[in-house]
């Protein structure tokens, strides 16, 4: 998922120049040269109030020119404001260390800029606690810009053939959609009807019940469409109502399935007295899959895996 770690816009980087971080860092009362923020804690009230609500000084220093920006900032000037917004916007105050120490960028934001960005959210029908949830879990979606939000939902909508509030629903689920790169979903989609072989109303009903499917590993995908379809002879729309089998390893998938086949179990056609769904296949603890579905104890099962 390398392509889909949150990046953060290149605006929120230049915060600061080189000159001015320099000038900063060399007033007096600062330890020169230092590589690490722990050094100016007893230095600057800034760090040391962040450090008290749990920001991770160790992880902001690895973020370009984050730590810079840190030690420009005035707490009761720059900082206290920017807090107090993200706790109007829902986040806990026991969440505000993790959030700062994912994206220390904020406290350089302008707080005009961001009280946009989430009435925006609003004015599209998103719910309060509906913002707070995709703020939490993508802590870089309020430093884009209006224009890029509203690109990025429009370009779901479209692409997808979604209505307004299933689009909407996909992001309130994977809130990342708007912040990771877009190249790698195109791609899935293109895999999705071009190698895979779905009907475009096919996707649209996988995205909206596993949306993951847009940001997993190609090879991944394709690994398992194949080994469902062409070696457990899966069909297409039995793959769409339970899309969920693409978040599984392919391993768990491969050996269930043997262990089926050798005890003559298995069976996915519905229409069969027999039938065993993907669901069951993927997502029940070892246990309860052995008892329940192969009717086997889990010793059959771990002397059949030894011999594979």
């Amino acid at each position: 998922f390398s392509d889909w770690d949150d990046i953060p816009p290149s605006a929120a980087l230049e915060v600061i120049s080189e000159e001015e971080a320099v000038q900063i860092i060399a007033e007096p009362l600062l330890p020169i040269q230092s590589s690490t923020l722990r050094d100016y804690v007893d230095h600057s009230e800034t760090l040391a109030k962040l450090v008290h609500l749990g920001v991770d000084l160790s992880q902001v220093e690895k973020r370009q020119k984050a730590g810079q920006l840190l030690l420009t900032l005035d707490f009761e000037k720059d900082v206290k404001k920017i807090l107090l917004f993200l706790k109007d916007v829902g986040i806990e105050d026991n969440q505000l260390g993790p959030f700062l120490t994912k994206n220390p960028y904020i406290l350089g934001e302008d707080l005009e800029s961001l009280e946009t960005r989430v009435a925006y959210l609003k004015s599209k029908k998103f719910g309060k606690s509906e913002i707070a949830q995709m703020v939490s879990r993508a802590p870089y979606l309020l430093l884009f810009s209006v224009e890029r939000l509203d690109n990025r939902l429009g370009f779901f909508k479209n692409e997808l053939g979604l209505s307004v509030k299933k689009t909407k629903d996909l992001v309130i689920r994977l809130p990342r959609l708007l912040t990771g790169k877009i190249e790698p979903v195109k791609e899935n989609l293109q895999v999705c009807q071009i190698e895979l072989g779905f009907q475009r109303n096919e996707i649209q009903q996988i995205v909206c019940k596993t949306p993951k499917i847009l940001t997993a590993s190609k090879k991944r995908l394709k690994q398992t469409f194949d080994y469902l379809h062409n070696i457990m002879g899966i069909p297409h729309h039995m793959l769409t109502r339970f899309p969920q089998v693409f978040n599984s390893k392919l391993l768990r998938i491969r050996e269930r399935h043997m262990f089926l086949a050798f005890l003559g179990r298995a069976q996915y056609d519905p229409a069969q007295p027999s039938y065993i769904s993907l669901d069951q296949l993927v997502s029940l603890p070892d246990e309860v899959f052995c008892t329940e579905i192969a009717k086997a104890s889990m010793q059959d099962f771990e002397n059949f895996l030894k011999t594979l």
